[in-house]
């Protein structure tokens, strides 16, 4: 007998048991909250032959962006692709090939063309919307959920999760109004939903809404935090409130605590660690030691470079402590990658390079190479992933370094330009008189 899944797909090699542990995963999954892991490996423990476990399993490791799970990934898509399996399932585990060979783009395609025959395929839906996400096209983080919505209402599983990952997509093209709405309806419809959660925040940060951040946040913080996996990007987002407003003490108490600074060596925490200490660093303010124990939770990554933005983030950390051998490991790993296959050679050549050798320029004191190399990436600086919050961080790079160079019309123009955006934003203020109060230049 063919065991279906609770949107009516076929599950080859399920049993009935197995198939209610992959649902717990699923489901785990798109709240960003429980032991994912732990129910896809006791349904592959009860049917190894479960294709759509291995593909679920291959999903959470493929998405992780450090090598170890990436290998993990690959196995998965292995073992699954000598399994029998339906035309859906066979979608799945090309999509995860692609993956697992650095073809991130190839990978967001074959899901794309996934979800337009079968819209109501929650994980490819949530699997494209991540590659979306880490290829920093936010384009198709709106558009691929968008063109499945009709098909989904209330009553489905995981139809919050729907909700929240258009929330999260029309925040990166500026639909800030419906991005709310949407996010706070995912909310509403399951409250450990830790991804309609940050889609707030984002949108409330977008805006300069800090108060308001702040109260989102501090709400109910255990329904975000429990059993969450994604607990300390949205602690990140409260932290950035916080700094706004200039809130420096809150912001390290953040840090030390649940952002789990100089703590947790998991590639997506570290770079919330970096860009906290960085955003501090530019600011003028003594961090202490954390950079030292952060950079040597990233010293394994040094010679990895298998994706432009986690590096960006560890150069952070080396250039902090003053690993130049750290440093330079990471700059050699990256001209290999230029010069290797996959989708990373070109995030990589085309923003995570000059982005950390600006990264290291600046904290050299060397703002005129920084300013030379941050000025031609700001406008593609979204082809390495991640999302306006997160990329904010080289534009604060920019700014501050022609601070610190005197360089009174850049900075003035700079200053404006970010005051225009964030009218209501404490920090703007700061830049704006800071750039104001530079000396002008000579005859």
């Amino acid at each position: 007998m063919t065991i279906h899944d609770r949107l009516g797909f076929a599950l080859s090699g399920a049993s009935a048991d197995s198939a209610e542990d992959y649902e717990t995963g699923l489901a785990a999954l798109q709240r960003f909250a429980g032991d994912p892991i732990g129910a896809v490996e006791r349904a592959l423990a009860a049917s190894p032959g479960f294709v759509m476990a291995h593909v679920l399993k291959g999903w959470l490791y493929g998405l992780a962006t450090e090598p170890d799970a990436t290998r993990i990934a690959r196995r998965c898509y292995e073992t699954a692709g000598a399994l029998p399996m339906t035309a859906r399932e066979a979608g799945h585990v090309a999509a995860l090939g692609a993956l697992s060979e650095g073809r991130w783009h190839r990978a967001g395609l074959l899901l794309e063309d996934l979800t337009i025959d079968l819209p109501r395929d929650a994980l490819a839906l949530q699997a494209g919307h991540q590659i979306d996400f880490f290829t920093g096209n936010a384009r198709m983080l709106r558009d691929r959920v968008a063109r499945a919505l009709p098909v989904w209402d209330a009553a489905m599983p995981g139809y919050h999760a729907i909700l929240s990952a258009h929330a999260f997509g029309l925040e990166e093209t500026g639909d800030y109004a419906r991005a709310e709405a949407s996010g706070r309806r995912a909310v509403e419809l399951e409250p450990r939903d830790g991804w309609g959660q940050h889609a707030v925040a984002h949108v409330m940060e977008m805006q300069s809404r800090q108060a308001d951040g702040i109260a989102w946040m501090r709400a109910n913080p255990d329904n975000w935090t429990a059993e969450s996996f994604f607990q300390v990007h949205n602690w990140w987002h409260l932290a950035l409130f916080h700094f706004d407003l200039g809130d420096i003490d809150e912001v390290l108490a953040l840090y030390d605590g649940p952002i789990n600074g100089g703590v947790s060596a998991v590639a997506l925490n570290m770079v919330d660690a970096s860009a906290i200490l960085w955003r501090l660093h530019l600011r003028g303010i003594e961090t202490g030691g954390r950079w030292t124990r952060l950079a040597e939770l990233w010293a394994p990554f040094a010679d990895a470079a298998n994706y432009a933005f986690n590096d960006v983030h560890a150069m952070m950390a080396f250039a902090g402590a003053g690993r130049g051998d750290l440093a330079a490991s990471l700059v050699a790993a990256q001209r290999a990658a230029i010069e290797s296959g996959g989708d990373n050679a070109a995030f990589t050549r085309d923003v995570g390079h000059p982005a950390s050798l600006a990264i290291r320029a600046f904290a050299d004191g060397d703002y005129p190479t920084a300013i030379g190399l941050l000025k031609p990436i700001r406008a593609i600086a979204h082809r390495f992933g991640g999302s306006h919050a997160q990329r904010d961080v080289l534009d604060l790079t920019l700014v501050e370094a022609a601070l610190r160079g005197g360089e009174r019309a850049l900075a003035s123009a700079l200053a404006v330009e970010r005051h225009a955006l964030r009218p209501q934003s404490p920090f703007s203020d700061l830049l704006l008189r800071r750039a104001q109060a530079l000396p002008a230049a000579g005859p």
